[in-house]
């Protein structure tokens, strides 16, 4: 049973998200099922968890700030029964949105040690997501393609490669840039081409120069 006073703070999250522009009342309600303190690693943040703050998860790693995940998933527009890939599957609390929202999901993380602890947290909730432990760079091209990519980590372009598992029509929400700011960038692939619309300022976690999120 879920203590009243975190019911309260998640329902005032969702009062500060429609104030901040999050318009969007299906991912506002998918939100409002998404108990993000369970995803939250560290009991010292627990009270905050409602914060609209990104925290740290181990591993260099952070769960997104409430307003973030709202925006990007405002954004991708899913219908349910869509097919998502999601590229850093991190604490899992995007997933569980994209989940919430009708998607079919599926996400890849980089991380060994975060793949280890989110797969089984998210089997515990009830979340059922195809994850991958591997290099998000690269995407899943024998599950492609996909409706929609949603990228969770700050990259210097964007990846051909994931282009290239977007369906005709589809669109990929993404943060592009080297710095410790990214653009936030929609794509969308049509039949003739790709195009590109910068959205908005925001702050992730970096792609290593490796080539892997």
């Amino acid at each position: 049973m879920e203590a009243p006073f975190l019911t309260g703070k998640r329902k005032h999250l969702i009062d500060t998200l429609r104030k901040a522009g999050i318009s969007n009342e299906i991912v506002l309600d998918a939100m409002l099922r998404v108990k993000r303190h369970l995803f939250v690693n560290d009991s010292a943040f627990m009270e905050h968890a409602y914060d609209n703050k990104a925290f740290q998860i181990g591993c260099g790693q952070t769960i997104s700030a409430p307003y973030t995940v709202a925006f990007q998933s405002m954004l991708l527009d899913i219908k349910r029964g869509e097919k998502i890939l999601e590229i850093g599957t991190g604490s899992g609390y995007q997933t569980a949105v994209l989940i919430e929202l009708g998607a079919k999901v599926f996400s890849i993380e980089r991380q060994k040690e975060l793949y280890d602890k989110t797969k089984p947290l998210l089997q515990k909730l009830n979340y059922k997501a195809m994850l991958y432990y591997g290099d998000g760079y690269k995407g899943l091209p024998l599950e492609a393609p996909f409706n929609k990519i949603i990228v969770t980590a700050g990259a210097p372009y964007i990846p051909n490669e994931l282009i290239s598992q977007l369906k005709p029509n589809g669109i990929m929400i993404i943060p592009v840039g080297d710095g410790a700011e990214q653009k936030m960038k929609l794509v969308h692939k049509s039949l003739t081409g790709i195009t590109t619309t910068e959205v908005g300022d925001f702050k992730f976690v970096p792609m290593l120069k490796n080539r892997q999120f």
